[in-house]
């Protein structure tokens, strides 16, 4: 099932289920002290990869992003430090997390025609009331999060946002009344219901072809800070 609107709604509206809204055409970019061409895959004071998913507690960071093409991981974890961070194509598309920069060997005509439509990419938004995904493509994007749909849901359902629009695609509230305490896969796993996928131009889940994210050429996995 895929979320479309018919007309835009008011920006930054607060009705329950209002998780869409309208924003300006391209943003301006972030501030210049995020890193550019994909540096900063390394986590603060040289952690691993493991290491940095499993210190919750740790404040220099609220998220990390990775980036695969199908079931390949392509780069570094990114670790996102500032309140805004552009994830984007081409270089000249702004300032933040560059996808082109990163060596990729996956020769997928598939996989590079949707590369190509990335272009401007996202925007991820930390704001008060939780995160914000800002679709700045010229293509639409797909996205699956816990604190999106009913809590008493068995599956997930996979929103559609069109380019312009943005989505609330992270809520902290929601996401701590999703913990269960005795619950062994969330104790094994900490960043469980902390996590949201992103699918850049394909859909994937019960009405497309693709049912797994892991069948999507390129796509994102950003793994929010428990704090």
């Amino acid at each position: 099932m895929e979320t479309e609107l018919e007309s835009p709604p008011p920006p930054y509206s607060r009705y329950p289920m209002d998780f869409l809204k309208p924003t300006a055409a391209c943003p301006d970019a972030v501030p210049s002290s995020a890193e550019t061409g994909g540096t900063n895959f390394l986590a603060p004071g040289g952690l691993s990869d493991s290491q940095l998913l499993l210190e919750p507690g740790d404040r220099s960071h609220w998220c990390v992003v990775a980036y695969w093409e199908e079931k390949t991981r392509v780069g570094r974890l990114y670790c996102v430090q500032e309140p805004s961070l552009d994830i984007f194509y081409d270089l000249p598309q702004g300032n933040g997390f560059c996808l082109g920069q990163l060596n990729s060997d996956n020769k997928s005509q598939l996989v590079q025609k949707v590369r190509s439509k990335i272009g401007c990419g996202i925007q991820l938004t930390r704001e008060v009331d939780g995160v914000w995904v800002y679709n700045r493509s010229s293509y639409p994007i797909f996205i699956k999060s816990a604190t999106l749909d009913n809590p008493d849901s068995r599956t997930l359902l996979v929103h559609k946002v069109f380019p312009g629009f943005s989505i609330k695609a992270f809520d902290y509230e929601k996401a701590y009344s999703l913990q269960r305490p005795n619950d062994h896969e969330f104790m094994q796993q900490p960043w469980t219901g902390f996590t949201v996928q992103i699918s850049f131009v394909k859909g994937w889940g019960q009405c497309y072809t693709r049912q797994f994210i892991s069948s999507c050429p390129c796509w994102l996995e950003v793994i929010f800070n428990s704090r």
